[in-house]
């Protein structure tokens, strides 16, 4: 078991991680192993949304979200251990993306590979004025394997992805905006975590069955047919029925109108 650990504040139902770690936020087995650990402890936990951040700079006061993976632990491996690695990565934040909760990503600096991976995880992306994205794994013989090639083209088209996959261009925050790689830009980082904040306390007045079923059913539904879609959009409405939050919605209409956050039950997560 590693010694490696995050640094997870928790703050009511928000709790927010602040990348802090190696020469530059990278990622590796380390890393990859206290992922673990947190997923199991967040998917177990009342928390209701997740602010991810960082405010590493470097020597030369550059600042850092997630600089990539950490490619220099794998000299010696083999080929069978490279692929074993990434496959559990792409796995790893696979069930990150997957938890029932609202997350978010502060984005300050340099986001690449890993970096720019590490947002397909995030429910909503903002990005201070400084951010750089990119993906430049394709000029070291590779391609983006923890989701930037299968899943990055939901986000932003297959076009953008193509470009940013191919070319390995690093593009701008405004420019991430430009084509929905972020949701918002703010001047710093500061700011970006202000809204993020903000967000996040909208969603800890909310039904926590209630936003897991919205989560589950709006992931489950990309590339379904029609009727699947709508399928599953009724198995979760009718989760949120039987779970008793609708109930308490009901109950509860007249203080949920002034702002007031009712006696949601625990969260009883829905599965498609």
């Amino acid at each position: 078991m590693s010694d490696f650990r995050f640094d997870l504040v928790r703050d009511g139902h928000t709790a927010v991680l602040t990348l802090d770690h190696g020469k530059a936020n990278e990622m590796g087995r380390d890393q990859l192993a206290a992922f673990e650990g947190l997923i199991e402890d967040l998917a177990a936990s009342d928390v209701r949304a997740l602010i991810t951040t960082s405010r590493r700079v470097s020597r030369r006061g550059t600042p850092i979200f997630i600089a990539g993976a950490n490619v220099t632990e794998r000299g010696g491996w083999t080929r069978d251990e490279v692929a074993a690695h990434v496959r559990y990565q792409r796995r790893t934040l696979a069930r990150l993306r997957r938890l029932p909760l609202f997350h978010v990503a502060v984005v300050n600096g340099v986001a690449l590979g890993w970096g720019t991976e590490y947002l397909i995880t995030c429910d909503y992306r903002i990005a201070a004025e400084q951010a750089v994205f990119g993906l430049p794994e394709t000029g070291l013989g590779i391609l983006p394997g923890a989701g930037g090639s299968s899943e990055l083209a939901t986000l932003i088209g297959l076009p953008q992805a193509m470009r940013l996959g191919m070319t390995g261009e690093r593009i701008s925050a405004a420019e991430a905006a430009r084509i929905g790689l972020v949701q918002e830009v703010t001047a710093d980082v500061d700011a970006g975590l202000a809204r993020a904040h903000e967000l996040a306390a909208m969603v800890a007045k909310k039904s926590p069955t209630a936003i897991s079923a919205f989560k589950t059913a709006a992931l489950g539904c990309v590339g379904l047919a029609p009727a699947d879609r709508e399928e599953l959009e009724a198995q979760a409405y009718e989760h949120c029925l039987d779970s008793g939050e609708a109930a308490i919605g009901r109950e509860n209409f007249a203080a949920i109108r002034k702002g007031e956050a009712p006696p949601w039950g625990s969260r009883k997560p829905f599965t498609s």
